[in-house]
């Protein structure tokens, strides 16, 4: 099973990539793992919030075509725990998929268009992270979830 993480715009800090990239490294013991980034929008300062959202969600949009299941990062999504996570995902690939993107919108979430066109959503906590932190916590998640599958000691109940 191949897995994409589709963000909006480059990860800024150092550290979050440092980390992301020692995740998907650890992630791709178990399947094939990407990540792939749509560019952030240029001279947004003086763009009204809602042009900016609509404007993302035409790029979102035409990355979903591009993917065989869509499923938003969003804090309107489906809680998990960990294990139902990794349940989740263990689904996924015991039923054939091939494919599935997970998308992480830019700093004002998704606009309806792209909620609607989803396969699912998920919330990775009632509690709101920046657009950038999330791609970490996500990518643990996701390593967390391989190795509750496969049953080794990273996760302890």
């Amino acid at each position: 099973m191949k897995i994409t993480l589709v963000v909006v715009g480059k990860t800024h800090e150092q550290y979050l990539s440092e980390g992301i990239e020692n995740y998907a490294r650890r992630i791709n013991r178990y399947c094939r793992f990407e990540q792939k980034v749509i560019p952030e929008l240029k001279n947004t300062k003086s763009m009204p919030v809602e042009l900016q959202m609509n404007k993302e969600a035409e790029a979102i949009l035409q990355e979903m075509g591009n993917h065989q299941e869509c499923i938003l990062l969003d804090e309107r999504g489906k809680l998990y725990t960990s294990s139902e996570f990794a349940s989740f995902i263990e689904k996924k690939m015991l039923s054939g998929q091939r494919e599935i993107a997970f998308f992480v919108g830019g700093p004002y979430g998704f606009d309806d268009k792209v909620r609607k066109t989803a396969h699912g959503s998920i919330s990775l906590s009632p509690m709101t992270f920046s657009h950038q932190l999330i791609r970490l916590i996500f990518v643990e998640q996701l390593y967390r979830a391989f190795t509750i599958i496969k049953g080794e000691p990273y996760h302890n109940p």
